[in-house]
């Protein structure tokens, strides 16, 4: 193997096994910062010793052993080697155990803990939103700063500073890296589940810039939701999420163009749909129905399922759509779900019916920089033959967005009904 190839298979470990070995060094040293200081040691480490000794048949233990033994040798060099070789009881006597004992350390019991500690950290709600969601990117996706930042494009000065900015939260709060207890727990995971979905969402609809959709977002989404449901199997809102990403994401190879210019829902050719991401989306949704009653995240699975169900758009359940969107709208009342809900009931009562709930939003505050009021009251107007105001509703998006391709989408609207 060349030190290329030994470089390559080094990063692709790092990005599969990076927060395992992080979540179990932050176990031993309840710091979240010195934790990933030890891993990315251990990432240099191996960087100079496999393209010499070649690629070990466990290299995600032997990633956490290194890092381990560098703990080890720091506190030797604070003089408090004794007490923290106390605190974390015999198992980590890595100098007197055998390779073999050492390997089984690494690969013990602990990891799923260790895990769901380190997500619940990461998404603290002592930390602002901007905060969790490039912390948890870092930590969990095993991405690296400028990864980061051109994901969300945002310099990447500002990324690093984010993430500083949460790791000296956690420790200035003396935040425990620890499962929150039971009472806390609801409060904890929708703060967790909203960060993995606001970063699937970042990829499926991109806030900003010259691309549509981002699909790397999105498969760190939804790589995270899967650890998720493997570590919490009995949350119905863990499976819910996870239906409602993965039932979106089967739409992404039909929502643009060759040349990357949008294609709407309505218009996708669903035989590119990715079939096996709908099954395994409806799976998810069946689970989440099974533990319990729905909530956010698996009711808008249930919506999404109704258009995964449907070969064509014609064959959509418009009328359980509209009814799952009112049930929505009770159990986590928003402007959005309401907006969303007009779409639903213009395409099962007609757009009448649509326009009424849409018009009903126009002096909502958080809906009045949002670009898909004025494209939902276009497209309504277009549907009832007032094309004056519908293509002036859509120069009104167009002025919105921040999305070049949505713009030119909307732009063309407008066109085409001005012509």
């Amino acid at each position: 193997m060349t030190v290329a190839d030994s470089h390559r298979a080094v990063e692709a470990v790092w990005r599969i096994e990076s927060a395992r070995v992080i979540a179990a060094l932050a176990r031993m040293v309840n710091d979240i910062g010195l934790a990933e200081e030890l891993a990315q040691d251990a990432l240099v480490a191996a960087l100079e010793e496999w393209p010499r000794k070649g690629v070990p048949d466990n290299p995600g233990a032997w990633l956490t052993l290194a890092a381990k033994h560098q703990a080890i040798d720091q506190f030797r060099r604070r003089d408090t080697y004794q007490r923290k070789l106390q605190e974390v009881g015999r198992d980590m006597e890595l100098r007197q155990e055998s390779a073999e004992a050492e390997l089984d350390e690494a690969l013990d019991d602990h990891i799923g803990d260790d895990l769901l500690r380190l997500i619940f950290t990461a998404c603290h709600p002592a930390l602002p939103a901007e905060g969790r969601l490039a912390l948890t990117l870092r930590l969990l996706g095993g991405l690296s700063t400028a990864e980061i930042a051109r994901a969300f494009l945002v310099p990447e000065p500002t990324i690093g500073q984010r993430i500083s900015r949460a790791k000296r939260t956690l420790a200035d709060r003396k935040i425990p890296i620890e499962l929150p207890p039971p009472a806390e727990l609801p409060a904890r995971l929708a703060s967790l589940l909203e960060v993995i979905y606001l970063i699937f969402n970042e990829g499926y609809a991109a806030t900003a810039g010259d691309d549509w959709i981002r699909p790397s977002l999105c498969q760190e989404a939804m790589r995270l939701g899967r650890v998720l449901a493997g570590l919490m199997p009995a949350e119905p809102e863990v499976h819910g999420l996870l239906a409602l990403m993965e039932i979106q994401a089967s739409r992404i190879p039909a929502r643009t163009a060759r040349d990357g210019s949008p294609i709407l829902l309505l218009d996708q050719d669903r035989s590119r749909w990715d079939r096996l991401l709908v099954r395994r989306g409806l799976d998810a949704l069946r689970r989440a129905e099974e533990l319990g009653t729905l909530g956010p995240y698996g009711l808008q699975a249930a919506i999404a399922a109704c258009h995964a169900r449907a070969l064509t758009p014609e064959a959509t359940d418009w009328e359980r759509m509209a009814a799952l969107y009112r049930l929505l709208a009770h159990v986590t009342p928003s402007p959005i779900v309401e907006l969303n809900r007009a779409v639903a009931v213009g395409m099962a009562y007609g757009p009448e019916r649509g326009l009424e709930i849409a018009d009903g939003l126009r002096d909502e505050r958080a809906l009045r920089e949002y670009a898909h009021l004025p494209a939902v009251r276009g497209d309504l107007l277009a549907k009832l033959g007032r094309a004056e105001e519908a293509a002036a509703e859509f120069r009104r998006a167009a002025e919105l967005t921040r999305n070049v391709r949505e713009r030119d989408l909307f732009l063309e609207r407008a066109a085409a009904l001005s012509a």
